[in-house]
């Protein structure tokens, strides 16, 4: 087994530009006193980021959360929406902050995704949309779910926090639904430090996101609705501008990394991992494993208690499940039995370090401990 290592590997490492690079941009900045309310850096990392992304329309938000909640006052949603019990919490409190009762349901056992037939059972007179989430960047399935929508007269909201420029049949997953959200925080495969964005299909919706977004400023006189300051600011867009260059080779080394554990990995015998959907491209967002105590030999707590003591320090993510904390667990769609596999999973799961910069013999090390566990 491996010694415990020197210098500590955390589950991600952000990916930062060339400081000298950040400089210069600084400079421009300085020179320009133009430090937010949509400056140049700002109109330039919008437009280019839309390009790469291979989308119309963006509207660039200081996070991801905020870009959530902005979101469902864009569509006007109330009543009932349905989302996944399988995410981190900004999923779900995106729908209380707009007073928004939501409605969980279960996921697929090979996806971790929203399960499209679960959805439809979960469908009330007081439903108005639904809100899946791409979890760890593996698309839903979102021509079920489009199809349930457009049966039922629903709008789709895609928490697609973890999908950066994830793409099927090279078409981005960001243009399904109505509106998609990404997460641009220092945890995520691209960042800008904080930052987000909504994604939509016309310029009308863009122009109401962006007076939402603004205090609901229409014109230096003119507020058309309640809005909030959710702008991202020209430090934020300068950080994302020089992120773009280097992103797709990000992304390559993540890719090698998710490889390696792979193979390492797939024949141990009570350990599952997640593999690559055929005809997407994937992002490498997170390695999660399942751990199955009874195969294993040890539990989840347990190699996560293990692997922190060789100074590895994975994350039981997502645990526990959004509807087991105490503000949604009194819900009648909380109940575990209504539940049962995004229970399991939660249970069972531990996402493994994965970043560009993460050495392939970390990678080795993090491996020789779970196997050399798993063998005895």
């Amino acid at each position: 087994m491996a010694d415990k290592l020197r210098n500590p590997i955390y589950v991600n490492q952000p990916v930062m530009p060339a400081l000298e690079d950040f400089v210069e941009y600084l400079k421009q900045i300085w020179d320009s006193k133009f430090l937010t309310n949509g400056g140049p850096f700002h109109q330039q990392f919008e437009n280019e980021l839309a390009e790469f992304l291979g989308v119309k329309y963006l509207s660039l938000f200081s996070n991801g959360t905020l870009a959530l909640i902005t979101a469902l006052q864009a569509l006007r949603i109330t009543g009932e929406v349905i989302t996944t019990p399988f995410s981190f919490v900004a999923t779900t409190h995106s729908l209380w902050w707009n007073g928004i009762k939501p409605v969980f349901a279960d996921i697929e056992n090979e996806t971790f995704n929203l399960d499209p037939k679960r959805v439809e059972a979960a469908i009330t007179p007081k439903t108005t949309a639904i809100m899946p989430v791409h979890v760890y960047g593996n698309p839903c399935n979102t021509i079920a779910i489009q199809k349930i929508a457009d049966t039922y007269g629903l709008k789709v909201i895609y928490d697609a926090a973890h999908a950066f420029n994830v793409r099927i049949n090279n078409e981005s997953i960001l243009n399904m639904g109505d509106l998609s959200i990404l997460s641009f925080h220092a945890t995520k495969v691209f960042n800008t430090i904080e930052g987000g964005a909504i994604i939509c299909h016309d310029e009308k919706t863009k122009i109401r996101i962006d007076y939402l977004k603004n205090f609901g400023y229409a014109g230096e006189t003119t507020v058309i609705a309640p809005g909030i300051n959710a702008k991202m600011n020209e430090v934020q867009a300068a950080y994302g501008l020089l992120q773009l260059k280097t992103i797709n080779s990000d992304i390559e080394k993540r890719k090698n990394v998710s490889v390696l554990y792979r193979k390492l990995l797939n024949d141990l015998k009570g350990i599952r991992c997640l593999f690559d959907i055929e005809n997407v491209k994937h992002n490498y967002a997170y390695f999660p494993i399942l751990i199955d105590q009874s195969e294993y030999g040890m539990s989840r707590d347990e190699l996560y208690d293990l692997l922190k003591k060789h100074n590895i320090f994975s994350r039981k993510y997502f645990f526990p499940l959004i509807s087991d904390f105490p503000t949604y667990k009194g819900l009648d769609s909380s109940h575990p039995g209504n539940l049962p596999i995004a229970s399991n999973v939660a249970s069972q799961v531990l996402c493994l370090p994965i970043y560009s910069n993460l050495l392939l013999e970390d990678v080795k090390n993090i491996c020789d401990i779970i196997i050399a566990k798993g063998a005895e």
